[in-house]
């Protein structure tokens, strides 16, 4: 693991693990609609802070839940136990005496092999289900009711056919520019960013400052910093932005967003141009804001589609992830099939 993971991680440390709820112990579900929060100086509903969305729910619903929107009591608490225990397991220090060979080839979570490297160490997904109304939900999608998000049209299945034609055909190493831009530390890993924002294995904090005319979400994940503009129109279609061209305006104690214009190189779920998404920012008590989301795009989906989670209160600061100093991983990949076609080419 090169050392803008170690970097950052430690930073998750010092917001997460040592996180404590800022405001009441009361909950969302306690306090829910009649909550009244805290204003700005300028009249605004406050909801700065640093908030983590860190959850062990799913994006998407498993497909043998069908339209289930929640978990029983029962079935949340075995889930979220068993996420705890796995962690207390993986936190035992491993035996010195023990080789490569010794080790796991399958760490959990997708990594297997010499990726067993990103171990639990390294990874903070959240140890609970999403909470919204009493509900512990069985994914963040919630309509569709079957918490997938909908199928592409048939033009956008065609266009992400060619994409990977193209992908395969350039080589998965042939230069920097073929690789995510994650690796590329131009972005944040998945749609950490957004819109819509949506949480990761790691790096699920934000911090979120408010002024008269804007509205400046600091991401942890690659560091990026969302500016909402509030009131006013948008810039011109010609004009393309990372996390795209976000206004925004309150209605009552609810930050809304519209997000639009987004640069062509970053597709949420295969999304085109013409992407549009939706989001509600609203504080229901002193140490949650209930996240809403709309995402719209019939050159792509089907249908729209929306999702909900919540962003939990954490206390100390956001430290900077410093993705490109000790990013070895880049280089890596590129010399590393340097090497090969040299072998290759030594061969003929």
């Amino acid at each position: 693991m090169n050392d803008r993971h170690l970097f950052s991680l430690c930073a998750i440390a010092a917001t997460n693990f040592a996180a404590i709820l800022i405001a009441s112990p009361a909950t969302a579900t306690e306090q829910g609609a009649s909550y009244k929060p805290p204003h700005t100086v300028f009249g605004y509903p406050d909801l700065q802070g640093t908030w983590s969305n860190a959850t062990i729910t799913p994006f998407e619903r498993p497909i043998a839940l069908g339209n289930r929107r929640a978990y029983t009591a029962e079935e949340a608490h075995a889930l979220e136990k068993a996420e705890t225990d796995g962690i207390a397991e993986a936190d035992k220090p491993t035996d010195p005496k023990k080789g490569i060979q010794d080790l796991p080839t399958d760490c959990g979570r997708g990594f297997t092999g010499v990726n067993c490297g990103y171990n639990a160490f390294w990874v903070d997904p959240g140890t609970k289900l999403v909470d919204i109304n009493g509900e512990k939900r069985t994914s963040i999608v919630i309509d569709p009711p079957n918490g997938r998000v909908p199928p592409m049209v048939a033009a956008a299945q065609s266009r992400m056919a060619e994409r990977r034609a193209r992908y395969r055909s350039a080589g998965f190493a042939d230069g920097p520019e073929i690789r995510s831009l994650g690796e590329r530390c131009l972005m944040s890993f998945g749609s950490s960013a957004g819109p819509p924002m949506l949480p990761l294995l790691y790096n699920n904090t934000y911090q979120i400052v408010q002024t008269k005319d804007s509205v400046t979400i600091l991401v942890e994940m690659v560091h990026d910093a969302r500016i909402i503009r509030i009131g006013g129109e948008h810039l011109p279609s010609t004009i393309r932005n990372w996390m795209g061209d976000s206004i925004g305006h309150y209605e009552g104690n609810t930050l809304v967003v519209e997000t639009i214009n987004f640069y062509n190189q970053q597709n949420f779920r295969g999304a085109s141009e013409n992407l549009k998404v939706i989001e509600r920012f609203t504080r229901v008590a002193p140490n949650k804001i209930l996240y809403k989301f709309n995402v719209e795009d019939p050159t792509t989906f089907t249908q729209p589609f929306s999702g909900e989670l919540t962003m939990n209160a954490s206390s100390g600061n956001l430290y900077e992830y410093a993705c490109h100093e000790g990013n070895y991983a880049l280089p890596g990949i590129l010399a590393g099939a340097r090497a090969q076609e040299r072998a290759a080419a030594a061969k003929n």
